[in-house]
């Protein structure tokens, strides 16, 4: 039907690059993977495969901006993204409007 993931159960190096998408209101209220609910405006991602929880540091290859979020879902579930933000992350990294950026990720070790 589709990928199938196995979420890592331990911390360790992860950095990838690739397509980042970003999930906005009709998933307001809504429960993540984690029990938490989706908060458009909380610096929150989906990974397929990071712990949850986890922290992600997060760079726009175009425009150099980087933010911090916090891996509280899963997903995106699309073979060509790597990552889905929450709308205000996406909007601090510059691309709402585009609905899609190339992005680095780099997992946060404790």
């Amino acid at each position: 039907m589709g990928n199938s993931y196995r979420p890592m159960n331990k911390l360790m190096p992860y950095r990838a690059r690739g397509v980042a998408s970003w999930y906005g209101t009709r998933y307001h209220r809504l429960p993540t993977a984690s029990g938490e609910l989706y908060d458009v405006m909380k610096l929150t991602a989906a990974h397929p495969t990071l712990p949850i929880p986890s922290y992600v540091r997060v760079t726009n290859v175009e425009n150099g901006r980087t933010l911090v979020v916090r891996v509280n879902d899963r997903g995106p579930f699309l073979s060509d993204r790597i990552i889905d933000l929450s709308y205000v992350a996406a909007a601090k990294l510059g691309y709402v409007a585009k609905g899609r950026a190339l992005v680095e990720i780099d997992l946060i070790l404790p």
